[in-house]
């Protein structure tokens, strides 16, 4: 089992000493924290692959973010990120446009399991959209199914549009459905959960939740990529 006590505790000293002077002289204590992080994703991959055979050839190398900020455009120069994070799906780990499974790791109770589609290009999230309007029976009954409502709530309304986007009824019931920009879900997790000796089968449950969504997502985003691709 990865020591998850290891990656909090060099994350919580990282984002009090956020610059390269003191993460070169901590480079070991960072290394030893990034192969807990892999050694816990390839873990999570393995214990995937039990219900989504469709993600079983990645590793979390092909998953986990790195550390590292682009800091070209953004006001904060800190040069480092203070989480570890992962996503795994198929057709390109963290780099898919597939709907998936994202590990986030960060000190004081802003760790998280999430799932779904994040950041769509323009044409994928119009897709979706119509997609969600066209079938929102199926749509809303993901939603709404006992353990998956319990666990992760609504959808994640981040970034979401003040308005129904043009082309729908304004008095659709379900306009909230459509003024998402990201179609995905949140599960927020304490530091005691992340560091308790049960905490790779509760990641693995909450993943377990998000393969009838994920799999409505992935429905639309393998139809929209495979037209790119033609």
């Amino acid at each position: 089992m990865s020591d998850t006590k290891t990656i909090l505790d060099f994350l919580s000293e990282l984002s009090v000493h956020n610059d390269r002077a003191w993460f070169a002289e901590h480079k070991d204590w960072y290394e030893n924290s990034k192969r807990s992080f892999e050694d816990l994703g390839n873990q999570v991959i393995r214990g995937l692959a039990g219900f989504d055979s469709e993600v079983s050839y990645l590793e979390a190398k092909d998953c986990i973010f790195r550390i590292y900020r682009d800091t070209r455009f953004s006001a904060d120069k800190t040069p480092y990120k203070t989480h570890f994070g992962m996503f795994v799906a198929a057709n390109g780990g963290r780099k898919s446009y597939r709907g998936g499974y994202y590990l986030h790791l960060e000190p004081g109770g802003n760790s998280m399991i999430s799932g779904g589609v994040w950041c769509p290009t323009p044409d994928l999230l119009k897709a979706l959209r119509k997609s969600v309007y066209d079938e929102i029976e199926e749509f809303d009954a993901i939603l709404h199914e006992n353990e998956f409502v319990q666990y992760y709530g609504g959808l994640w309304d981040m970034d979401v549009l003040k308005k129904i986007p043009r082309g729908y009824p304004n008095d659709w019931p379900y306009a909230d459905y459509l003024k998402q920009k990201h179609y995905m879900v949140k599960h927020m997790l304490t530091d005691e959960e992340v560091v308790s000796g049960d905490f790779l089968s509760s990641v693995l449950e909450g993943f377990r939740l998000l393969v009838p969504f994920n799999r409505f997502l992935n429905y639309t985003v393998d139809e929209v990529l495979g037209h790119m691709q033609r």
